[in-house]
């Protein structure tokens, strides 16, 4: 029992003399901190409008907001470890080991995290906006620091990681996308008649652009047909339906126009034993 009370007594000294050597350093250096995080919240809100009162994007001018104020706070922590006499240079040497491991490791990360500052700076697309990049397409849903959110008609969400936007080749295509295709007609048919009966088609369409004005022509000149091409531009939200609806009213009115849509045929002869 006595040597558990002369146990106390010494930590009882211990904690006295650091108080009493270090009270003031301790309380100067909590204040110093408190100070730091204090000013860095109304730093930040300074930082944060003059980047908006200058029209520079919102999640970019967050982004660096939230930097300078992170900043701050890392300073301010510094002057408080020296204001307690620690030395600072063993953290700034561990950070950047940390540092260094952290960046290789997340190397991935870091480059699509840069990529997003680049898109969010240059602005090549917005949300709602069309854009196909890597073979895959869809409507600009959402755009982050790190990746990019499409969705499809399907209702599929689509991240792509922001690394592969630059660099590469991105179609924007803004609402809409293209539908081209081609519909064969006998070389005997009318084809003014053809060519007018499918404009017709796509003048009375209601989901196709009227900002792009329909294309309908002879596109090439094939074995057993004239194939006459098309190109319209349709929402994205309803590009296959839309595509499949026209395609179906095409048939009908070529149809109706007696215009005929013909199909390859062969010719097979088989030779008997004496013809050889």
């Amino acid at each position: 029992m006595d040597k558990e009370l002369e146990e106390v007594g010494k930590f009882y000294n211990i904690i006295v003399e650091f108080f009493a050597n270090y009270s003031l350093q301790l309380v100067g250096a909590i204040i110093i901190f408190i100070i730091g995080i204090i000013a860095s919240k109304y730093i930040y809100k300074i930082v944060l409008n003059l980047l908006l009162k200058n029209k520079m994007d919102e999640t970019l001018s967050d982004f660096i907001a939230n930097f300078v104020r992170f900043l701050i706070v890392v300073i301010m922590g510094i002057l408080a470890l020296g204001k307690l006499g620690i030395s600072i240079a063993p953290f700034i040497a561990a950070i950047g080991a940390i540092s260094l491991t952290a960046g290789l490791a997340l190397q991935g990360s870091v480059s699509n995290f840069a990529a997003g500052v680049v898109l969010v700076a240059t602005k090549p697309f917005k949300v709602g906006d069309t854009i196909t990049v890597n073979d895959v397409y869809g409507e600009v849903e959402n755009i982050k620091l790190g990746y990019t959110v499409l969705i499809n008609e399907d209702k599929e969400q689509i991240t792509i990681p922001n690394k592969y936007m630059i660099g590469d080749v991105l179609v924007n295509s803004f609402s809409y996308r293209i539908v081209e295709g081609s519909v064969g007609i006998a070389y005997d048919s009318d084809v003014k008649k053809a060519i007018l009966t499918l404009k017709n088609i796509l003048a009375i369409q209601d989901d196709i652009s009227n900002e792009n004005e329909a294309i309908v022509g002879v596109e090439k000149f094939g074995e057993s047909s004239i194939d006459i091409g098309y190109r319209y531009w349709v929402p994205t939200k309803s590009f296959f339906k839309t595509q499949y609806d026209v395609n179906l009213k095409f048939l009908v009115a070529l149809k109706d126009a007696e215009i005929t849509i013909p199909f390859p045929q062969r010719e097979v002869r088989v030779l008997g034993e004496n013809t050889l």
